[in-house]
């Protein structure tokens, strides 16, 4: 008994650094930032002048940061669509035991090597649309080069929104019936998004592929061959059999995808700023914009817990989800 008291405190002692390291610099700072969030702290000299949640409500009157928003929603559902699909489809052609599948993998995976600042500045110059004096060049080059100078586009200087005017039957409808907030542009889909997605893709697409082939390789090649002899073809199997069984793969993936997504900073900052009309901004730089260049430390706090809430909204239901499945087993 006396052994193990020892080696308990002797455990308790190596792990009370950490415990006191992480709740100061972690938790500390974020119960310093969310009452930062409710002050009237807006200039260099710090004012602790306590207004509640005014900050949070202004938040919700800025068209920047409702712009920011939606664009975050835009970018969120494109990039998990497309990781999620194209992992998939990377992963079941890998599975097929290919000639040269290490070096596909490897090739696939290469682009997690990078950071998201060097993926921005390669991006920013494939997908720069050129001038009228220079001309095309990148993509929209090669799209000339091909022959299809119908594909070119303004890629991420595009401050086109889609959305539903309020003019149109459709609009008119959604009036009448008492959802006429809808058919504004804070609702609406920035083509410029498109451009961020297709760099963030690339890079984590085959981050994703990895995990659905981990998954994929767990499954015992009996069912499939069970599946087989019962007449089902392939498409049957991957609908009846993988899919189910890839369940947890894609709900993993849909966590950790989706918080990169919520609090996306250096791919906008290195590849597009905020964009023409606010078009490709997202709340983390607008947070970054309004603390640091307009020295407004109450609202960039403001801006920042929201973001920590959307982020543990997301988070927390799949820690909780994964704890009680450990218990369970």
């Amino acid at each position: 008994m006396r052994q193990v008291s020892r080696d308990r405190l002797v455990s308790i002692l190596l792990i009370i650094p950490s415990v006191i390291l992480i709740g100061v610099f972690v938790y500390g700072f974020i119960g310093f930032t969310g009452y930062a969030s409710m002050t009237k702290w807006a200039s260099l000299t710090p004012d602790f002048t306590f207004v509640g949640f005014q900050n949070y409500a202004k938040l919700f009157t800025i068209d920047r940061f409702l712009i920011s928003m939606r664009n975050t929603v835009n970018f969120t559902v494109l990039f998990l669509a497309a990781c999620l699909i194209l992992g998939l489809v990377l992963a079941l052609l890998l599975d097929q035991k290919v000639k040269g599948e290490a070096v596909f993998r490897s090739i696939f995976l290469f682009p997690m090597a990078i950071s998201f600042i060097v993926t921005g500045v390669v991006w920013r110059w494939l997908l720069n649309p050129g001038t009228m004096q220079t001309g095309s060049s990148g993509v929209n080059l090669l799209f000339e080069k091909l022959g299809l100078p119908f594909l070119r586009s303004k890629w991420f200087t595009d401050p086109t929104v889609i959305y539903i005017r309020p003019e149109t039957a459709v609009g008119q409808f959604l009036n009448n019936i008492g959802l006429g907030w809808i058919t504004t542009p804070y609702i609406g889909f920035s083509v410029a998004v498109i451009s961020l997605v297709i760099a963030a893709t690339w890079q984590m697409s085959g981050y994703t592929m990895a995990m659905y082939l981990a998954g994929l390789r767990a499954v015992p090649d009996e069912l499939r061959e069970a599946a087989r002899v019962d007449g089902a073809n392939e498409f049957q199997i991957l609908r009846h059999i993988l899919l189910p069984l890839l369940r947890p793969i894609t709900l993993s993936a849909v966590i950790i995808l989706g918080h990169i997504s919520l609090k996306i900073f250096d791919l906008v900052v290195s590849m597009t700023g905020p964009g023409p009309a606010f078009a490709t901004d997202v709340p983390a730089f607008f947070m970054w914009d309004t603390t640091f260049r307009g020295n407004n430390f109450a609202q960039g706090a403001a801006i920042a817990i929201i973001l920590l809430i959307m982020v543990a909204v997301l988070v927390v239901p799949y820690l909780r989800y994964t704890n009680r499945q450990e218990a369970e087993l």
